[in-house]
């Protein structure tokens, strides 16, 4: 016969290690999503993340008290790569996600984000807005650092052109460059070690 007590007690301290595992889970992921942030940005940044029950879909782990976004990790990823961006690119960023879980390739997702901005179906900002991200090997929770990573800060700068701003258009020597240049999208690239 089952001692009742001691079967209750079992289940409640596996489902109260099960609560802060994942709530731990929780605070692994916000600590290496906002890393690319400067500093006085990561604590009021937004985090969405993944959870085990729906390992493909984007939650909400921390609400946010500034403009910025992060998002975390995917799991089951090759790299570990985490980003952050203004709020105003959200709708463009959530856009491509829907896109790419929908199976649209890389050309088609540009190709239907720039018909809905052009036509305004898609709001993307008019002024320069910027996104920091970081990739590397591992997260490495002890040292609370992306191993072997390298970061990338990018300007999102609508229209630019290589032409206005007088920067390349291919990257050269860790200089600043212009990608997409003319496009809704076009950003300044900056590597980072």
């Amino acid at each position: 016969m089952y001692n009742k007590g001691l079967l209750l007690s079992l289940l409640l301290a596996s489902t109260t290690q099960l609560a802060c595992g994942q709530s731990e889970a929780d605070r692994m992921q916000i600590s290496g999503a906002v890393l690319p942030l400067p500093e006085d940005m990561r604590e009021g940044a937004a985090v969405l993340g993944f959870r085990a029950a729906a390992p493909d879909r984007l939650v909400e782990l921390r609400e946010g008290t500034n403009d910025m976004i992060c998002l975390a990790d995917k799991p089951g990823d090759e790299n570990y790569h985490v980003a952050c961006y203004h709020e105003s690119l959200e709708p463009f960023m959530s856009r491509g996600r829907e896109l790419r879980t929908e199976g649209k390739e890389r050309d088609e997702v540009a190709r239907i984000r720039r018909e809905e901005i052009e036509n305004g179906a898609l709001v993307f900002p008019d002024h320069p807005a910027a996104l920091y991200s970081r990739t590397g090997k591992t997260y490495n929770a002890e040292t609370g650092q992306i191993e072997e990573s390298r970061g990338l800060h990018v300007i999102y700068m609508p229209y630019a052109t290589a032409e206005e701003t007088g920067l390349a258009t291919a990257p050269a020597n860790g200089a600043p460059w212009l990608m997409f240049s003319g496009l809704p999208w076009a950003h300044v690239m900056i590597s980072t070690d």
